[in-house]
């Protein structure tokens, strides 16, 4: 994955459980925050949730917004907030990891290919949920490509 579309500073850590509409529009507001869409996109976001699940399995949720709100994008970026309790995705479904992603163009589907590769195998996802850096995620997340 490309570092420069994800960066330390992309990354939040040891966030408190909330519900998932709150903890999408924060990854969304991070997105924002770091110049990677407009502010609308949250709400593309939010209604993609409504619609189908961003939850992928094995603690991860991968919230993006619906194609319609593609044009809120500026850039590609992706931005990760890490729950150590989890946030409540439905029937049982929890997520500790959630992972906002803007794709421009069709470079989302070349990060969620990425995203997918590394959260395949389940110690990589532990070790997601149990990083205590950014760095350390940052370099977990980046290692496909390494």
């Amino acid at each position: 994955m490309k570092k420069l579309i994800l960066d330390e500073k992309n990354i939040l850590l040891n966030l408190k459980s909330e519900d998932k509409f709150s903890a999408i529009e924060r990854t969304g507001r991070l997105l924002y925050e770091n110049g990677y869409v407009e502010k609308e996109y949250i709400e593309g976001m939010k209604k993609r949730e409504k619609e189908i699940t961003t939850y992928i399995g094995n603690g991860i949720a991968i919230p993006h917004g619906t194609s319609e709100y593609i044009k809120y994008i500026k850039k590609s970026g992706i931005v990760v907030a890490q729950y150590p309790d989890g946030v409540d995705f439905e029937n049982g479904n929890r997520a500790y990891i959630l992972i906002g992603i803007a794709g421009a163009n069709d470079e989302h589907i070349e990060i969620l290919s990425n995203i997918a590769l590394v959260c395949q195998d389940e110690k990589n996802v532990e070790r997601l949920i149990k990083s205590s850096s950014a760095k350390e995620i940052l370099n977990i997340l980046t290692e496909v490509d390494n």
